[in-house]
Parts: structure tokens; C-alpha cells; sequence
């Protein structure tokens, strides 16, 4: 079955007419046989049939239908990227390919967050075996963090169009950053400074979807590397209450409320797993958090 699926990837793949651009399904395929490659967990024993889908899949990440978008283009290339199943030059040529997709026009929402996400994917294999340079890297943090800070689309799920969700994607981009160990001190500030925007957005959206345990996990890894020291910690949470606006609105005003809940999930979230955590580091947090609490009205 797994044989007779590739074979037929690879006939209509190859009787595509012209160059496989901006077309999803990519240009020789169809929703149904992804779909059976997707029953099959995504397995091509062609290397060749599986890189060039894979390239033509990154074009579906702003596929309106979630099947699409999410169940195959973003699932089945991270399968073949959690799998090893993908060189370093493709990877690289798919980093830029996403970095492109993520500057796009997005209209309808999908394709950005799911560039971001499917970013993190891949700055998770640099992250497990270094393969970037060190230029390429920054270049990626330098995206990574822009690209969280300009977040103003903060749809999360929609029963009939699935995710879009973009701050808690590109939480996770910086997740696998704030792990990897090649990151330095003045990235991680960067990045530290993307979050702390998104915590209690000016824009007074109030998340229900999960945002702030996102945007928790990657200030907890890099409190895990030891980067900053208490003090630098102490006056990063204590910037984050000024953010709810004048005091005059507290309790007054609707997107003041709104900013408080955000600020108040997201400092119960970082709070939780740090006194969870059995690493020192982490724990270090706690203190930091308990004094912006007491902070807020």
C-alpha cells in the first residue's frame, strides 16, 4: 500500500506542467492522495519525491482548510523533520522559503502563525544538532522576535477554520531558541523584549486560548541557561504591571480588565512552573514573580 501511495505521489508530481509555485494542493497532487499519505504517517521511501513535497507543502500553510494546513502541510513536514528525513540544504532552502511566507500578505490570517510554527520545527533540528552558522542563527532570532512583537491578529480557534493562533506560535519559535545553547545573552534580551510586549497586549485582546503558558515556557528556559541574574530578572517582571496602563483605569475600564487577566495568567504561569520545577534556576523566578503580583490592583 505504502509503495503504491508513493508510486502515485511520484507519477503526478512528475506530469505536473511547470513549476510548483504557490499551488496547494502542491501542482500534481490532490487532497486525497495526501490524504492517504497521510494515513500511511506520511512514509516515502524516495528522498527526492519527499523533499520536493515537502517544499510544495509550505505553500498550504495558508490553506483556508484546516485538513490541509494543519492535518498535512504542517504535521507532514515535521514529521520528516523530526525523523531526520530532511538534509541541512533543505532545510535551509525551507527556512527561507518560510521566511518569505511569513513576510507575505496574510489576509485570512493562517499563513503567518503557521510559518512561525513550522519555523520552530526547524530551529528545533539546529537546536538538537547545530547546523546553522552562526549568522544564520541570529538572522533567525532577528525574525523570530520580530515577528512575535508584530503579532496584532490574535484570533486563536474557530470551529470551522481551525487554528490561526499566531502569538502562541511564535511562543513556540521562541521556545526552541531560548533551549538552544548557541543563543547568547544579548539574543535572549531580544527575545525576552518580543514576549514582554505580547504579555498584555496594548490592543486589550483578553487570551482564552492558551497564550499565556505559551509565552511562559520560553522565559523559563532561558531563566534555566543562567543568561540573566536576579537583579535583571527582578526588572524584567517589574516592567510588565506598568503595562496594564494608568491607574486611574483599574477596575474602570474594559481594556484595562482585559491586559490585568492577561498579565495575571501569564505571571501565574511562569509562577506555576517554576515552583514545579526542580531546577534552581527556575525556581529563582518565584521571588521575581510574587513581587510583580503584588503589584498589580
Amino acid at each position: 500500500m505504502r509503495n503504491r501511495i508513493a508510486l502515485m505521489l511520484s507519477l503526478m508530481l512528475l506530469s505536473a506542467a511547470g513549476p510548483v509555485l504557490a499551488d496547494c494542493p502542491p501542482a500534481g497532487t490532490d487532497a486525497g492522495s495526501l490524504q492517504l499519505l497521510r494515513q500511511q504517517e506520511f512514509a516515502l521511501a524516495d528522498d527526492g519525491l519527499r523533499d520536493t513535497l515537502a517544499m510544495g507543502l509550505l505553500d498550504c500553510l495558508g490553506d483556508p482548510d484546516p485538513a490541509l494546513r494543519d492535518g498535512i502541510a504542517y504535521e507532514g513536514v515535521t514529521v520528516w523533520l523530526r525523523a531526520g528525513q530532511l538534509s541541512e540544504a533543505l532545510r535551509g532552502q525551507m527556512r527561507d522559503r518560510l521566511y518569505v511566507l511569513l513576510d507575505a500578505d496574510d489576509p485570512e490570517g493562517f499563513r503567518q502563525p503557521f510559518a512561525a510554527l513550522l519555523l520552530a520545527e526547524v530551529a528545533r533540528t539546529d537546536r538538537l544538532q547545530p547546523w546553522m552558522s552562526g549568522k544564520e542563527r541570529a538572522t533567525m532570532v532577528g525574525h523570530a522576535v520580530t515577528y512575535l512583537a508584530s503579532v496584532r491578529d490574535y484570533r486563536g480557534f474557530d470551529d470551522a477554520q481551525g487554528w490561526r493562533h499566531g502569538v502562541a506560535h511564535g511562543a513556540d519559535w521562541l521556545l526552541q531558541l531560548a533551549l538552544n545553547e548557541q543563543v547568547d545573552r544579548t539574543q535572549a534580551e531580544s527575545m525576552l523584549a518580543a514576549i514582554a510586549s505580547q504579555v498584555a497586549p496594548e490592543s486589550a485582546h483578553a487570551y482564552v486560548y492558551g497564550e499565556p503558558g505559551r509565552l511562559a515556557r520560553p522565559v523559563v528556559y532561558l531563566a534555566h541557561r543562567g543568561l540573566l541574574d536576579q537583579a535583571q530578572w527582578q526588572a524584567w517582571f517589574a516592567a510588565l504591571p506598568p503595562r496594564l496602563g494608568e491607574p486611574a483605569q483599574a477596575y474602570a475600564d474594559s481594556a484595562w480588565l482585559a491586559r490585568r487577566h492577561d498579565l495575571m495568567a501569564f505571571l501565574m504561569s511562569v509562577y506555576l512552573e517554576a515552583d514545579q520545577s526542580g531546577d534552581a534556576q527556575i525556581q529563582a523566578l518565584k521571588p521575581a514573580v510574587v513581587a510583580a503580583l503584588k503589584t498589580i490592583p
